[in-house]
């Protein structure tokens, strides 16, 4: 199923939800409000494409809190956060754990604007990272055992000959099963070998 970017607001101002819609609407950006962070979490899936324009503080589970969350999920959106008390010491946390900016109540329409245009560019290029990255995981799981074992060693810079001696097959059979394994993984060198499990690993 295809998602439509979308700006998702959360805050617990209602007032603020239909102002942030209506800014934003106005600039022909599909928009989805929620009132809590609990709320988001409940609609929000992985799929879904956009940013995130997020009130630091809010009853229950806080903006700092739901960063978390979505961290620990592993989950890209890019996070606008908005507050009308922000400090240093927050604004600090917001940023070490990723978030893109930090904006303190009131703003110009004009900055949220051009934050919230760079961050769906931005999550355009998470989505495209996300869509290679789950290919090359097909692909790694469409390798026999013993074509896994040779990639292993292969990527550990052995030759035909050491990883025939590993393995106590011939090297002709280590030939037959790296010709498979790379034909697998679409690789037309080590070097895009290496980059594509290096890209897997880097999201386990």
């Amino acid at each position: 199923m295809n998602y439509p970017p979308t700006v998702f607001i959360v805050d617990d101002d209602p007032a603020v939800r239909d102002s942030l819609r209506w800014l934003l609407e106005s600039m022909h950006l599909k928009v989805a409000t929620f009132g809590s962070a609990e709320e988001f979490i409940k609609f929000y899936t992985m799929h879904m494409i956009g940013c995130l324009v997020l009130d630091v503080r809010m009853p229950g589970m806080s903006g700092l809190q739901l960063q978390q969350y979505l961290s620990k999920q592993k989950h890209s959106l890019p996070i606008i956060f908005i507050t009308g008390h922000g400090d240093i010491p927050m604004a600090v946390r917001a940023m070490q754990a990723g978030a893109m900016y930090f904006l303190e109540k009131p703003f110009e329409d004009q900055v949220l604007l051009d934050y919230v245009h760079e961050a769906l560019v931005l999550d355009k290029e998470y989505q495209q990272s996300r869509i290679r990255l789950t290919m090359i995981q097909a692909r790694i799981s469409n390798l026999t055992e013993r074509e896994r074992e040779v990639m292993d060693l292969v990527i550990g810079n052995h030759s035909n000959k050491e990883i025939a001696a590993r393995l106590g097959v011939s090297i002709k059979t280590v030939e037959f099963h790296r010709s498979h394994m790379m034909e697998k993984m679409h690789a037309t060198s080590l070097i895009e070998l290496v980059n594509m499990t290096m890209e897997a690993a880097g999201d386990e």
